[in-house]
């Protein structure tokens, strides 16, 4: 079962943002989005099916994530990916640099148990770990450890901010993938938990999906008072 477009008219859609893909990867994202397209049926991973679609609104989405922020992933740099889902964008980027450590997170065991099966067919080393964001940064293992720490989840900004910066080290970056949401309402949050703000990038995916792309630097430790319960971040962002 092919759902892909084929690797021609992949690497078309790729060259358009120069950025080449070799054909070993591509038919790793073919056993990725034939796994996907088949556990969907039983449990909900995503609402993007079709071939082109996962094509643009997953890997590419993904991929670009990396070409717009290249400076931000050094050699072997460790990476958290926070509330994975179906494993975006942090296994796409296992696969395109497999030099990272690449740490997924999410709060549903069903969303794990996809992504260990997924690691065993793509052959790939990035590890599922099953847990709340705001609980596990409180763990020293994970806390402020990471290179890179994105999140393409559906909170607002400042709820985000909380949920991520904890866990970048000094001198790392938050990546926050977001649709048409600014940074200023965040800016007070990124600020109070060491965290500076760089740049936006703004780009829009094939078929008209607009993306900013915030890029935030953790420039001194976050006190341990943060991130709060779940509850308070909720009732009453920073």
């Amino acid at each position: 079962m092919t759902i892909l477009p084929d690797y021609a008219q992949a690497d078309k859609l790729f060259q358009v943002f120069k950025i080449d893909v070799p054909h070993e990867t591509f038919c790793q994202f073919e056993t990725y989005a034939e796994f996907l397209v088949e556990y969907n049926q039983y449990v909900n991973l995503t609402a993007v099916t079709d071939g082109d679609s996962i094509l643009k609104k997953h890997f590419l989405d993904s991929i670009l994530l990396h070409e717009y922020a290249k400076s931000c992933f050094p050699q072997s740099a460790k990476i958290l990916d926070i509330g994975s889902g179906a494993g975006f964008p942090g296994v796409p980027l296992s696969l395109i640099r497999p030099d990272l450590q690449v740490v997924l997170l999410d709060s549903l065991r069903k969303r794990i148990v996809f992504l260990e099966k997924l690691r065993e067919k793509l052959h790939c080393s990035y590890t599922a770990v099953h847990g709340r964001a705001e609980e596990l940064a409180k763990d020293p293992m994970y806390r402020e450890s990471f290179d890179v720490v994105t999140a393409r989840a559906v909170a607002s900004l400042p709820i985000l901010a909380e949920l991520s910066l904890p866990y970048v080290k000094t001198g790392g970056y938050w990546l926050a993938m977001k649709s048409h949401e600014t940074i200023e309402p965040a800016l007070q949050a990124i600020q109070m938990l060491g965290g500076e703000w760089v740049d936006t990038v703004s780009y829009q995916l094939p078929g008209g999906d607009v993306r900013n792309l915030h890029l935030i630097r953790k420039i001194s430790p976050c006190t341990t008072k943060y991130p709060r319960k779940f509850a308070q971040i909720k009732q009453k962002s920073l």
